[in-house]
């Protein structure tokens, strides 16, 4: 079995990579697991540098297994925005609710709601460096339509499904998301690679 750290504190997505690898001869544990408290400071310009500043600071650590990640929410009427700056939008506490009112309220008199959540997935396997992406397309609801997943779920109506992230189960939400499709990527690398 394969020990991969995750290069992150955020339970509930450590539970959803877990969810989505389980089918995996592989174990994956968390910052927290490792009793690693440090705060990594994410300072990319993209979400693929700062998934690399994540898995470039275990690496440094000793770690050879790594997967870290960074996700955007890119909004077509603002440029891409939040983007890079999702967790942070409505300020450094990175509050998922606070970040959800600023959005609406700068989507409040536009008819283009169409937005993409992206994954941008930093691997190290055996001190080799591979990057996987995953895309889901979608729209911005008006207002939050359940109080399930995590950040901006509530608000995202993916593509194909007529109710948000926060409703949507977790084994569908899985299988299409961007975060589960840049798992998928990263699954069948490893399936094709290490299990020969």
């Amino acid at each position: 079995m394969i020990e991969f750290v995750l290069a992150s504190h955020n339970q509930h997505k450590v539970e959803e990579i877990r969810e989505i690898t389980s089918d995996l001869n592989i174990n994956i544990s968390s910052l927290s697991d490792l009793d690693i408290h440090d705060e990594i400071i994410e300072d990319g310009a993209t979400l693929d540098d700062n998934a690399w500043i994540k898995a470039d600071y275990l690496y440094k650590l000793g770690y050879k297994y790594i997967i870290a990640d960074d996700t955007g929410l890119e909004v077509d009427a603002l440029n891409g925005a939040p983007g890079v700056y999702s967790a942070r939008y409505a300020g450094p506490a990175k509050e998922s609710e606070a970040n959800i009112i600023k959005l609406l309220g700068a989507l409040s008199n536009c008819d283009n709601r169409n937005a993409q959540f992206r994954t941008a997935l930093a691997v190290y396997i055996d001190s080799v460096k591979h990057s996987f992406e995953g895309i889901i397309r979608g729209t911005i609801a008006k207002a939050k339509i359940g109080e399930g997943g995590f950040g901006y779920d509530p608000i995202f109506i993916p593509e194909g499904h007529e109710t948000s992230f926060g409703v949507l189960s977790s084994d569908i939400k899985n299988e299409i998301s961007h975060r589960g499709r840049a798992l998928q990527a990263f699954k069948a690398f490893l399936l094709s690679n290490l299990e020969k």
